[in-house]
């Protein structure tokens, strides 16, 4: 049975649907990934172009990477949710956000790129309380 994905963005203005495998799950913490982000690093599923098919209206940012190649992020209009990039190195493929996907529990990170620019504080220790929800807490005054 072949795999298949499917996801949105948090306002369910775009949606995807792909077949297959990703060729790799890559965790990126270059100064670009972690400012899309707005946290330590992105985590995304390249798949081949033609696997996959995007419903939604999207807008587009485009940049030249410090490799000298052009990246074009995909992204929610209304809500902002990045859904995609695709890099001019390698021009037949996307990369899916891993947090857009409805279920991705197969999925497991096989690699780790910009490792050298990963912040101190994008690596939580033993010792940091962890909550399966949110908590009933509330700042001091």
């Amino acid at each position: 049975m072949e795999n298949r994905y499917t996801g949105k963005c948090l306002c369910g203005g775009v949606t995807y649907a792909v077949n297959g495998a990703p060729l790799v799950v890559a965790q990126c913490h270059c100064e670009e990934c972690r400012r899309l982000s707005g946290t330590g690093h992105t985590v995304g599923a390249m798949f081949p172009l033609d696997a996959v098919t995007v419903k939604g209206n999207l807008h587009r940012f485009k940049y030249v990477s410090a490799t000298g190649s052009t990246v074009t992020k995909m992204f929610c209009p209304t809500c902002s949710s990045p859904v995609y990039g695709q890099n001019t190195r390698t021009p037949n493929h996307v990369t899916l956000s891993l947090g857009t996907m409805d279920d991705a529990r197969d999925l497991r990170v096989e690699v780790v790129i910009f490792s050298q620019d990963k912040p101190h504080w994008d690596d939580l220790s033993e010792d940091v309380v962890s909550f399966a929800t949110q908590p009933d807490w509330q700042p001091d005054n």
